[in-house]
């Protein structure tokens, strides 16, 4: 099985150490207030600390983007769409 590829892509403007995030994580999560922050293991990135409300926000866009997808795909099929009444569901 082959190994995911090695990124050095930081999707952060703030990062901090795996050894400095280790000592105080609570004041880390203070500092970066509603951003998110890259923890770093030997100057790559090993997870991203979000708030639960950035955590949301990025769900929220995921949910959007997926029914702007599925609509769009059903536009394309309108072709094969039956028409009804309304008053007759």
């Amino acid at each position: 099985m082959p190994s995911e590829p090695v990124t050095d892509v930081i999707y952060a403007d703030l990062s901090i150490s795996m050894s400095s995030f280790k000592k105080n994580p609570a004041e880390v999560l203070r500092n970066a207030g509603e951003k998110p922050v890259a923890v770093l293991n030997h100057n790559r990135p090993a997870f991203y600390m979000l708030t639960p409300r950035l955590f949301e926000a990025i769900i929220e866009e995921t949910d959007d983007r997926d029914l702007v997808a599925l609509a769009r795909k059903r536009l394309a099929r309108k072709d094969t769409a039956v028409e009804v009444d309304i008053d007759e569901i």
